[in-house]
């Protein structure tokens, strides 16, 4: 009976934490689903990318690609580079869980996104397996039935706010930007220095479309183990002494 009512108490916090996040998703996925119908994606494609793909930034950044034609290897490899980091967020979320849970880890690993991992990682004393599974399935479901709504119903909407939904993305990663710019310079630093190197690599024309994106990723990431270099040595110092 305890067992129970624990349970329920942990579904029910997954449900709390997941709402203002589905908020957030909602614009976003119907700015997606409207845009795949403006690039003649067909419906059912446009609902297996939300499904099966279920990365935002990766989803609009394959329709952007896709739209100025660039080859499905380029796409595929941007994507991949892109959702590397998701590998990171499953190994750390994977010490919460107990052995027997581990057989839901890759369950768990498909949920992850930018949002659900940072707001599990703000809530690290209320996760468990009932927790994670209603979170991550309701943020999952609202992603795709809002890309379906964006697609069926997005051109009704007035033009201005066709715009507007276009920025819901962006706002989500701002959101999660801006709290650790306050905590530390270095990742303020990181994010300028990207997004001059990105800025430079498309404008310059040297590499075909896809692949600025794919060495921005590269040059990116390699700074930034620079940058955080003596962050990961400090909290291995720190651990050491421990």
């Amino acid at each position: 009976m305890v067992e129970n009512k624990q349970v329920k108490n942990e579904i029910m916090e997954g449900l709390l934490i997941a709402f203002p996040v589905l908020i957030g998703y909602l614009p976003s996925a119907l700015a997606f689903g409207l845009l795949a119908k403006n690039n003649g994606l067909s419906f059912i494609d446009t609902i297996l990318f939300s499904i099966m793909v279920y990365a935002g930034a990766s989803q609009f950044m394959a329709l952007d690609l896709l739209s100025a034609g660039v080859g499905y290897g380029s796409i595929i490899l941007a994507t991949f580079l892109l959702n590397l980091r998701h590998i990171m967020m499953s190994a750390s979320l994977s010490v919460h869980f107990k052995e027997f849970e581990m057989r839901y880890l890759p369950l768990i690993a498909f949920g992850i996104t930018d949002e659900t991992f940072s707001v599990s990682s703000f809530n690290k004393e209320k996760i468990s397996l009932p927790f994670i599974l209603v979170f991550y399935i309701l943020a999952h479901t609202t992603w795709w039935l809002g890309t379906a709504m964006g697609y069926l119903i997005g051109e009704v909407l007035p033009t201005s706010l066709q715009s507007s939904l276009s920025v819901g993305l962006y706002a989500l990663f701002a959101a999660l930007l801006f709290p650790e710019i306050k905590k530390s310079n270095q990742t303020l630093l990181l994010s300028g220095i990207s997004a001059i190197i990105y800025i430079l690599l498309f404008y310059s024309k040297i590499f075909a479309s896809g692949w600025d994106i794919i060495l921005g990723i590269l040059i990116s990431a390699s700074i930034g183990i620079i940058v955080f270099k003596n962050d990961v040595e400090d909290i291995d110092m720190k651990g050491a002494e421990n």
